[in-house]
């Protein structure tokens, strides 16, 4: 019998990384383990010293990225009894954009003791969002001089992305852009101490940082006019190769290797974005199936042989999510988080109870008693824009919203009236998807809420009016890692030759389809032509929910 060959796959998140040790015959996954981050999320004080940090910050540091190697690793090793030799190649996905800057030996500058003291020295988490200041600048430049990157990108660039945060330390801390010799994504600096290469992955590099495959990156006159010192950011702090994902970053350095309990010289694929790895997991390799990654938030990726611009979306780049096709991204700023808050904030005491005298979670019997309700029943409908609106407004001052409440509404009505909203809000992205010139005859769903709550994925099924396959593991953008890994390795040591082969063999679908329900497809069509009034209203028209936010504020 032939040996099983094995990759790794290890999804760093925001508090923790995992491993993920997977069978590259069948996909199936022999081994799992977490890491915390030692050093969770910096958001109040330097680990370095008394140092407290201002509102809008997210800090972490280098070293728990490594810790997750040495100790997720050979876990899973022990825990599968798989041999060291069994294993022919690693590869990770990230949070992004999560960046550091680094000296001329790729040494985190926080981590010397010139710097320790200084936060714009420490690794600036996704979500830092300390760099809206230059955010806006960039946004109102580029806006005002028709800058045609931007279009790429919806019209805004966030300020989680590479060139706001760069552009804050340029202001606040001069002398700390001037000491980096390298700004990183953190997929790429874990990825550079594997195999001592640098390499920029495709994905990061399009989506958070700007990159084109044809036209490269914003122009150097538009980055002088943002700050004089900032023009050749590209061509200095930002250098090094782009690399398409599923190539070869290089091979796994003793050191590291010696760690992890593998061999050296073992395959090291190019880095990744946690979310667009996921895509090839659930067997997403060719263009017209769009993949809706579903957890406290929610991103919707697409491919296509064809660069469309369009208005409302996060990102259109070549090589971004599968080689060889335009990757599509847009999505929704919260989705669980909005259920979360409902049932943190808002449930009832006597529903409470029922709930524990059941044996149930508060979420289940929500889910319970809103599946008895039909579409249109509760006389509700809901806005899902609670953490503002990504696509396809992407406005972060927007307010979540529900119309038609009366003395007899009930908890249930408006649970299910937010479900609907979300499935509402990814109809739009969908819509928005054709008109600019995609197809999509497939709906795809991973993450963690289409595992838990079969009502929200029957009610995204019929407002959608597409049936809808759910991912078989909870892990999709570990096991996509771990899927590029296999390419990576390449078919001369058991590995595959494409990603495309890797996920005839790795990708796992469960038997269960979600299929919309036609007497309920023709209500939700009457819902949503409602739901686009008042999200053209509240989200175009009037200015009212940002004033109100402003007097929040005062």
């Amino acid at each position: 019998m032939d040996k099983q060959l094995y990759t790794i796959g290890v999804d760093y998140g925001t508090e923790s990384g995992r491993a993920v040790l997977v069978n590259i015959q069948d996909g199936t996954e022999k081994a799992v383990h977490v890491t915390p981050y030692p050093h969770g999320v910096i958001d109040q004080m330097l680990p370095s010293g008394n140092i407290r940090l201002e509102l809008d910050w997210a800090l972490q540091h280098p070293d728990d990225y490594l810790e997750v190697l040495r100790q997720s690793v050979p876990a899973v090793l022990t825990q599968s009894g798989v041999q060291a030799d069994q294993i022919i190649g690693i590869g990770i996905d990230f949070t992004a954009c999560t960046m550091l800057p680094v000296d001329g030996h790729f040494n985190p500058l926080c981590l010397q003791d010139e710097w320790k003291y200084h936060p714009h020295a420490w690794v600036k988490l996704w979500k830092h969002h300390a760099a809206q200041t230059e955010a806006t600048q960039i946004n109102n430049l580029a806006q005002a001089k028709g800058e045609a990157w931007l279009k790429r990108y919806g019209g805004k660039i966030s300020s989680e992305w590479m060139l706001p945060k760069s552009l804050e330390i340029l202001h606040d801390a001069p002398d700390i852009y001037q000491a980096s010799d390298l700004f990183l994504e953190a997929s790429d600096w874990v990825v550079m101490q594997m195999t001592g290469q640098l390499a920029r992955n495709s994905c990061a590099a399009g989506y958070k940082s700007n990159w084109h495959d044809k036209q490269g990156y914003p122009s150097k006159e538009f980055l002088t006019e943002l700050h004089p010192d900032f023009g050749d950011i590209y061509e200095t702090k930002l250098r090094g190769p782009i690399i398409p994902l599923g190539d070869k970053a290089g091979c796994l350095l003793a050191p590291l290797a010696e760690q992890m309990g593998l061999l050296p010289g073992i395959a090291v694929a190019i880095g990744n974005v946690d979310a667009h790895a996921a895509v090839p997991a659930v067997g997403v390799v060719t263009p017209g199936k769009m993949v809706m990654v579903m957890g406290t938030s929610s991103c919707h990726m697409l491919l296509s042989e064809e660069e469309h611009v369009m208005e409302g979306i996060c990102g259109v780049v070549k090589d971004g999510i599968i080689p060889g096709y335009y990757g599509y991204e847009a999505g929704q700023s919260a989705v669980g988080d909005i259920f979360a808050w409902f049932v943190e904030q808002a449930i009832p005491a006597a529903m409470l109870q029922e709930a524990a005298v059941e044996g149930v979670s508060i979420h289940n019997k929500l889910e319970e008693k809103a599946s008895l309700l039909s579409p249109g029943q509760s006389g509700l409908l809901a806005l899902d824009w609670l953490n503002g609106n990504r696509s396809v407004l992407m406005d972060a001052d927007l307010s979540g919203l529900i119309l038609g409440l009366t003395l007899s509404t009930k908890p249930e009505e408006i649970y299910r009236a937010l479900l609907e909203a979300t499935a509402f809000g990814t109809r739009t992205i969908i819509d928005t998807f054709r008109r600019g010139g995609l197809e999509i005859s497939e709906l795809y769903a991973c993450g963690g809420l289409p595992q838990k709550n079969k009502l929200l994925m029957q009610i995204y099924a019929d407002v959608t009016n597409m049936s809808i396959r759910l991912s078989d593991t909870m892990l999709t953008p570990a096991v996509g890692a771990a899927m590029f890994a296999a390419v990576a390795a390449g078919d001369s040591v058991g590995g595959y030759e494409t990603i495309q082969q890797a996920a005839l063999h790795m990708a796992r679908l469960k038997e269960e389809t979600f299929i919309p329900i036609p007497e309920h497809e023709v209500v939700y069509s009457r819902l949503y032509e409602a739901y686009l009034e008042i999200h053209e209203h509240f989200g175009k028209v009037s200015q009212v929910m940002k004033h109100v936010k402003h007097l929040k504020g005062k």
